[in-house]
Protein backbone atom coordinates (compact mmCIF):
# COMPACT_ATOMS: atom_id res chain seq x y z
CA UNK A 1 0.00 0.00 0.00
CA UNK A 2 2.37 2.81 1.13
CA UNK A 3 5.83 0.53 -0.34
CA UNK A 4 6.19 -1.65 2.86
CA UNK A 5 6.84 -5.23 2.38
CA UNK A 6 6.31 -8.18 4.72
CA UNK A 7 9.47 -8.39 6.37
CA UNK A 8 9.29 -4.20 7.02
CA UNK A 9 6.04 -5.11 8.55
CA UNK A 10 7.08 -7.87 10.50
CA UNK A 11 10.30 -6.11 11.79
CA UNK A 12 7.36 -3.50 13.06
CA UNK A 13 5.71 -6.45 14.99
CA UNK A 14 8.39 -7.96 16.84
CA UNK A 15 9.93 -4.06 18.17
CA UNK A 16 5.93 -3.49 19.00
CA UNK A 17 5.84 -7.01 20.80
CA UNK A 18 8.93 -5.81 22.61
CA UNK A 19 8.40 -2.43 23.51
CA UNK A 20 4.69 -2.58 24.58
CA UNK A 21 4.85 -5.74 25.40
CA UNK A 22 2.52 -8.59 25.09
CA UNK A 23 -0.03 -7.92 28.04
CA UNK A 24 -0.65 -4.10 25.93
CA UNK A 25 -0.66 -5.36 22.04
CA UNK A 26 -3.91 -5.97 22.02
CA UNK A 27 -5.71 -2.31 23.46
CA UNK A 28 -2.45 -0.41 21.66
CA UNK A 29 -3.54 -2.51 18.32
CA UNK A 30 -7.28 -1.93 18.74
CA UNK A 31 -6.41 2.14 19.49
CA UNK A 32 -4.22 1.95 15.73
CA UNK A 33 -7.24 0.57 13.95
CA UNK A 34 -9.60 3.04 15.46
CA UNK A 35 -7.13 5.64 14.18
CA UNK A 36 -6.46 3.91 10.88
CA UNK A 37 -10.33 3.68 10.22
CA UNK A 38 -11.39 7.14 11.09
CA UNK A 39 -8.01 8.03 8.17
CA UNK A 40 -10.17 6.03 6.08
CA UNK A 41 -13.14 7.70 6.70
CA UNK A 42 -11.79 11.29 6.21
CA UNK A 43 -10.47 10.15 3.09
CA UNK A 44 -13.04 8.40 1.95
CA UNK A 45 -15.12 11.92 2.97
CA UNK A 46 -12.77 14.45 1.26
CA UNK A 47 -12.92 12.60 -2.10
CA UNK A 48 -16.43 12.24 -2.32
CA UNK A 49 -16.76 15.75 -1.82
CA UNK A 50 -13.93 16.57 -4.43
CA UNK A 51 -15.94 13.89 -6.75
CA UNK A 52 -19.28 16.04 -6.01
CA UNK A 53 -17.72 19.05 -7.03
CA UNK A 54 -16.47 17.94 -10.10
CA UNK A 55 -19.57 16.31 -10.78
CA UNK A 56 -21.85 19.94 -10.46
CA UNK A 57 -18.98 21.35 -12.39
CA UNK A 58 -19.33 19.08 -15.53
CA UNK A 59 -23.02 19.33 -14.55
CA UNK A 60 -22.89 23.47 -15.06
CA UNK A 61 -20.88 22.91 -18.40
CA UNK A 62 -23.33 20.48 -20.13
CA UNK A 63 -26.13 22.88 -19.13
CA UNK A 64 -24.25 25.09 -20.73
CA UNK A 65 -23.58 23.96 -23.89
CA UNK A 66 -27.48 22.94 -23.55
CA UNK A 67 -28.64 26.73 -23.38
CA UNK A 68 -26.38 27.21 -26.72
CA UNK A 69 -27.23 24.46 -28.71
CA UNK A 70 -31.22 25.03 -27.82
CA UNK A 71 -30.65 29.18 -28.90
CA UNK A 72 -29.28 27.92 -32.43
CA UNK A 73 -31.69 25.99 -32.72
CA UNK A 74 -34.22 28.57 -31.89
CA UNK A 75 -32.33 31.57 -33.82
CA UNK A 76 -32.25 28.46 -37.12
CA UNK A 77 -36.07 27.47 -36.42
CA UNK A 78 -38.31 30.29 -35.36
CA UNK A 79 -42.03 28.94 -34.34
CA UNK A 80 -43.99 31.59 -36.52
CA UNK A 81 -42.82 29.99 -39.50
CA UNK A 82 -42.41 26.23 -39.06
CA UNK A 83 -45.79 25.38 -36.82
CA UNK A 84 -49.23 25.43 -38.02
CA UNK A 85 -51.72 28.61 -36.93
CA UNK A 86 -55.06 27.23 -34.68
CA UNK A 87 -57.72 26.48 -36.02
CA UNK A 88 -60.37 28.62 -35.92
CA UNK A 89 -64.35 27.24 -34.92
CA UNK A 90 -66.34 26.27 -37.55
CA UNK A 91 -63.28 24.72 -39.75
CA UNK A 92 -62.74 20.98 -40.71
CA UNK A 93 -59.08 20.13 -40.69
CA UNK A 94 -56.02 21.96 -39.70
CA UNK A 95 -55.06 25.39 -41.29
CA UNK A 96 -51.52 25.85 -42.78
CA UNK A 97 -49.73 28.98 -42.99
CA UNK A 98 -48.73 29.33 -46.37
CA UNK A 99 -50.83 26.34 -47.86
CA UNK A 100 -53.46 27.44 -50.35
CA UNK A 101 -56.46 25.44 -50.34
CA UNK A 102 -57.82 22.20 -48.97
CA UNK A 103 -55.34 20.13 -46.35
CA UNK A 104 -56.34 16.64 -46.76
CA UNK A 105 -56.77 14.79 -43.82
CA UNK A 106 -56.05 11.11 -42.46
CA UNK A 107 -59.34 9.99 -42.52
CA UNK A 108 -62.50 10.72 -44.69
CA UNK A 109 -65.81 12.22 -42.65
CA UNK A 110 -68.21 9.80 -42.30
CA UNK A 111 -71.48 9.91 -44.74
CA UNK A 112 -74.51 7.95 -45.02
CA UNK A 113 -73.05 5.78 -47.10
CA UNK A 114 -69.94 5.12 -45.86
CA UNK A 115 -68.54 4.63 -42.04
CA UNK A 116 -66.06 7.19 -41.04
CA UNK A 117 -63.62 4.09 -40.87
CA UNK A 118 -62.43 2.11 -43.68
CA UNK A 119 -63.06 -1.29 -41.88
CA UNK A 120 -65.95 -2.25 -39.52
CA UNK A 121 -65.42 -3.79 -36.06
CA UNK A 122 -66.91 -7.77 -34.81
CA UNK A 123 -68.39 -7.96 -31.73
CA UNK A 124 -65.94 -9.67 -29.26
CA UNK A 125 -67.46 -12.54 -27.63
CA UNK A 126 -66.98 -13.12 -24.01
CA UNK A 127 -65.37 -16.33 -22.86
CA UNK A 128 -67.38 -18.96 -20.55
CA UNK A 129 -67.26 -18.60 -16.94
CA UNK A 130 -65.41 -21.32 -15.33
CA UNK A 131 -68.51 -22.28 -12.98
CA UNK A 132 -70.29 -23.03 -16.52
CA UNK A 133 -68.04 -26.23 -16.97
CA UNK A 134 -69.27 -28.85 -14.12
CA UNK A 135 -65.86 -30.97 -15.28
CA UNK A 136 -63.35 -30.56 -12.01
CA UNK A 137 -60.37 -28.08 -12.87
CA UNK A 138 -58.19 -30.92 -13.24
CA UNK A 139 -59.29 -32.45 -15.81
CA UNK A 140 -59.92 -29.45 -17.74
CA UNK A 141 -58.46 -29.35 -20.89
CA UNK A 142 -55.83 -26.35 -21.03
CA UNK A 143 -57.47 -23.50 -23.75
Amino acid sequence: MFGVDTSELLVVAVIALLFIGPKDLPRVMMQVGRWVGKARGYARHFTSGVENVIREAELDEMEKKWREENQKILAAYPADAHYPEPVPAGTEGPVLSGVEGPVMTALPPASDDQPALPFEMAPIEAPAAPDDDPTPPAERPLP
